[in-house]
């Protein structure tokens, strides 16, 4: 009763506002409207309704419009750009302005529409996104909002049954686009035709286009130019005849009398069959560049005694030159025989989970295993895995997804059980594909484990043993305790060895890998820009831009400034990061990583005499008057601390201080600067060696010998262990308690008369380590060789911080230097592109385009065991892309079918053909690689239970 008085309400309102002007329409009114009509509308969607694509852009904006009086909802709603309940924009400020015309011109392809019976001749861009390009709206929702603002084009598409019950439906964005090819004549054209639509459609369709009669015509299915099957089941749809999207369509010119049709002397009757007893009538040559592949060969004749069905299963044709590769492809097409091109629908974010298991699914040792009965290696016990129930959930989407016909698949058992054993991928946000994939590789594992009750084993470091010895050690306990499908395909071995930076321990370990994470490096070395300071006043500040190891050590970049600036042997490198005017930290552990330094910081260092014991540092801060108020002042800090050494018993006079302050600022004193004022005269003018405050109190090699510029009083104030400011500037002799001070910090308060007398600029400014420049074209398409990342991988570094090792010599934890080597590769090799990156005060994503390999990816010369006679090469079958920014974006596959060597894009539910060619993107982030067969590959070491050793996979 309630669903039939909002349908009444909508009607009612829907008649209402049509004749009502929308002018006459408040916003909370057009809202309110359009809310109730797309509830019912929604609520009553059956197969063939209408939906229409709207831009994003005019959705948004109307959305903005009609809730400008709505209070800002807090809750947090993705999907709030669609929403009809009330939501304002994400900072809560409502847009007044009405929007103009809807205006759909940025869906619209560029080029005029090649569709012979396209709507209104309007063909969309290929690469749409919901929600992100468009939303689709019921009709009645569209007819309303175009009367009330007009413009267009109108889109229209259709509702079609998406499932296996008639329940599920979805609208068909982008139907089949067809290239219809004419023979004899030559002629082609294109048409637009949804999946859900018969052959009989399809067939009529064409006798439109080229105007024929529907009695001279048949049509082929003429996948890849090759005569697949003759389409004459009329009640069969599209979708179940296996057409895929821009494929081509073979329509046969009958020309006899009788409406047979002639193939190679055979004839086939209207009902589908052969008719050896025909006449035979050859096909003339095409006048076209189309070339069409020769009919079928004596042994392929279809016989009087074969039904319809399998006639259209015949392979029609001469094999093409594409499918003879060195994999020992027979050349025969089997498109559609064993499956493999279903998508998955888009359960609302989960494109990362759908481009994951795609890849896993085309893995062929994957899907020969699953579809097998493997059912006997569940891990029913064992704690670490999910009690086969994600075995047993991925194996029943893998036959689903190799199921012969098209229908996509929604996976929604399979979320479920993701959700349930990972928390962390339940609900609808966006997630990482990489991370999945990690999560599902270790989940199969563990729930097909073979080892039921693993043994305990320990591992011993090597000790100076051989690398071979070890190797196989570390392999078989590891396969004693780990046996399954994803060990026998993934799984491989690579050499860790650490480096104690103290006591140059080295410790040597073999641990398994189920896939490489590459960074995204294009050098070894690192630029580093950093500002140096000299504590005697015999030079003004100086910037110096250094090269150092990428991977190196703060020693590395302590040595680098200390050649830089000629340092004699009687002085020292105080290397600090400044921020805020402060020295927020010193950088005086020569161990720890320069990955610590971020680009964005800002270094300085300072030449000081070298310390000897009884020295401080005496650390002089700038500060300036800075308005807080109208009325009120406050001394904050500005420019870049300075730092002296100071040699001292418990107690300093205040002119010492003094001294060594106006030392250290004498060359930023102005040319011709004079200093008077009411000062004491034996307190001012030229500066003092120290020398003359009495022995052992300052480093006499700390001040200029000669100073021949006046110097003033200035106004320092120090900070004693109890936070109290100390006034530095009346008397040379106050006597200064530091007995209780690691270091001496003093304030130089600069006042507007000061700052007249003082190059302050030098102060000021200081450099980023690394300021990136305009970001070229150029730059941005400058490729990184695949090979460049597998050797920064490969490269020594030291640990992380966070990832310390505990030395077993030293009885510490160091952070020692580690070095990987690749062992043993596994027959399918996954490679993660490290995309998403993290520094203190961002993330981002790195969109630089790495040149992989396709064919041949030959790993041989990174292998360190030399033993294998096993093919280092390889070949690429599946990725996935990412396409967008950090949190966002959409993730497809390109994947290759290798028993018709063919690459498809896999979006979600949409499959379509691409070229060899467009498989390389700055979008590419998993890669999947397989071992190229070969008559000569070994077998693994003994131990080892590799899937190469049960059964020879062929492409």
């Amino acid at each position: 009763m309630t669903e039939v008085a909002t349908a009444s309400a909508a009607a009612t309102g829907i008649a209402m506002a049509t004749e009502k002007a929308a002018k006459e329409l408040s916003p909370e009114e057009e809202r309110v409207l359009i809310r109730d009509i797309a509830l019912t509308a929604e609520a009553n969607t059956k197969e063939g309704d209408s939906f229409f694509l709207i831009t994003q852009k005019w959705w948004q904006h109307w959305i903005d419009y009609v809730n400008q009086d709505q209070q800002p909802n807090n809750s947090n709603n993705n999907e709030g750009s669609s929403s009809l309940s009330g939501n304002s924009d994400s900072n809560g400020v409502g847009i007044s302005k009405r929007p103009s015309g809807i205006d759909n011109s940025d869906l619209i392809s560029d080029g005029p529409a090649e569709d012979a019976n396209s709507d209104d001749g309007v063909e969309i861009h290929d690469t749409l996104l919901e929600g992100r390009d468009y939303v689709l709206l019921p009709q009645q929702v569209w007819n309303l909002l175009f009367s009330w603002y007009g413009g267009g084009p109108a889109l229209s598409r259709k509702v079609i049954n998406s499932g296996l019950s008639q329940t599920e439906f979805a609208v068909e964005v982008y139907p089949l686009r067809l290239q219809l090819l004419v023979t004899p004549k030559g002629d082609r054209s294109t048409i637009r035709i949804s999946k859900k639509e018969t052959i009989g459609e399809l067939h009529r369709g064409a006798c439109e286009i080229f105007h024929l009669n529907l009695e001279q015509v048949c049509i082929w299915d003429y996948y890849g130019h090759r005569k697949h099957a003759l389409m004459n089941d009329m009640d069969k749809t599209l979708d179940d005849a296996n057409i895929q999207m821009d494929q081509d369509i073979l329509v046969e010119v009958l020309n006899n009398v009788n409406d047979t049709l002639v193939t190679d002397g055979t004839s086939i009757t209207d009902n589908g069959f052969a008719d050896k007893e025909a006449t035979s009538v050859l096909l003339e040559p095409s006048k076209s560049s189309l070339s069409i592949a020769g009919g079928l060969s004596a042994n392929k004749i279809a016989s009087k005694g074969y039904s319809a069905e399998q006639f259209q299963n015949q392979t029609l044709g001469c094999p093409n030159k594409e499918s003879d590769n060195h994999f020992g492809n027979s050349g025969v097409s089997t498109r559609g025989t064993f499956g493999g091109l279903t998508g998955l629908l888009n359960l609302g974010n989960t494109c990362f989970m759908n481009s994951a298991i795609q890849c896993l699914v085309h893995t062929p040792e994957f899907a020969r295993y699953f579809r097998e009965d493997y059912h006997q290696e569940i891990n029913w016990q064992n704690p670490l895995g999910m009690v086969g129930e994600l075995a047993l959930a991925f194996g029943e989407l893998l036959r689903k997804l190799w199921a012969p016909g098209r229908t996509p698949v929604a996976p929604r058992p399979f979320k479920a059980k993701l959700a349930r054993f990972a928390p962390q991928f339940s609900g609808y946000n966006q997630h990482d594909s990489q991370e999945l994939l990690a999560f599902l590789l270790d989940g199969l594992h563990e729930d097909l484990n073979r080892v039921k009750h693993k043994p305990y084993v320990n591992s011993r470091d090597a000790d100076g043993r051989p690398d071979e010895e070890v190797a196989d050690e570390y392999w078989a306990n590891h396969i004693a305790r780990n046996d399954s499908i994803i060990v026998d395909v993934c799984q491989g071995q690579y050499k860790s060895t650490l480096v104690c930076p103290v006591c140059n321990k080295v410790s040597v370990t073999f641990d398994p890998f189920m896939y490489l994470s590459l960074p995204l490096q294009f050098a070894t070395t690192r630029s580093m820009t950093i500002t140096i300071f000299t504590c005697d006043g015999s030079a003004l500040p100086s910037t110096c831009t250094i090269t150092v190891p990428k991977q190196g050590r703060y020693r590395d970049l302590i040595q680098a400034v200390s050649n830089a600036c000629s340092l004699k042997q009687t002085e020292e490198i105080k290397l600090v990061e400044i921020r805020n005017h402060l020295i927020h930290r010193f950088l005086d552990d020569s161990f720890v990583s320069l990955s610590t330094i971020k680009d964005d910081d800002h270094l300085a260092a300072y030449k000081i005499q070298k310390s000897a014991t009884g020295n401080v540092l005496l650390q002089l801060i700038h500060r300036r008057q800075e308005q807080e108020t109208s009325d009120a002042q406050r001394w904050k800090p500005f420019g870049t601390p300075l730092i002296s050494s100071l040699l001292c018993d418990d107690v300093i006079r205040s002119g010492v201080i003094q001294t060594i302050v106006q030392t250290m600022l004498t060359p930023l004193l102005k040319e011709g600067i004079e200093y008077s004022d009411d000062s004491d005269p034996s307190t001012s003018g030229m500066a003092r060696d120290p020398s003359d405050h009495g022995s052992g109190e300052v480093d006499t090699n700390c001040a200029s010998t000669s100073i021949n510029k006046v110097l003033p009083k200035l106004p320092l104030q120090l900070v004693d262990e109890s936070k109290t400011c100390i006034d530095l500037s009346a008397g040379d002799e106050k006597a200064i308690n530091l007995s209780a001070m690691s270091h001496v910090v003093v304030y130089l308060d600069w006042t507007s008369k000061l700052l007249e007398k003082f190059n302050i600029n030098y102060l000021e400014n200081l450099p980023e380590v690394f300021k990136y420049g305009p970001i070229t074209k150029k730059a941005r398409t400058e490729p990184l060789s695949l090979y460049t990342c597998l050797e920064a991988f490969l490269r020594e570094e030291p640990l992380v911080p966070e990832d310390m090792w505990y030395c077993p010599q030293c009885k510490e934890q160091r952070q020692a230097s580690k070095k990987l080597d690749l062992w043993r590769l596994p027959e399918v090799l996954v490679i993660h592109l490290k995309r998403f990156s993290y520094s203190r005060s961002m993330k981002h994503k790195v969109e630089t385009f790495v040149n992989f390999p396709i064919h041949d990816f030959d790993l041989t010369n990174y292998v360190a065991d030399k033993r294998s006679s096993c093919s280092q090469l390889y070949e690429l079958y599946a990725l996935t892309n990412h396409y967008g920014g950090m949190g966002s974006g959409h993730y497809t596959a390109h994947i290759k079918l290798l028993d018709e060597n063919k690459w498809y894009n896999f979006d979600d539910s949409h499959i379509s053909p691409i070229n060899e060619e467009d498989v390389k993107s700055a979008a590419a982030y998993v890669l999947f690689y397989r071992r190229a067969k070969s008559d000569t590959s070994g077998t693994s070491s003994a131990g080892s239970r590799r899937a190469r050793d049960k059964t020879s996979y062929k492409y």
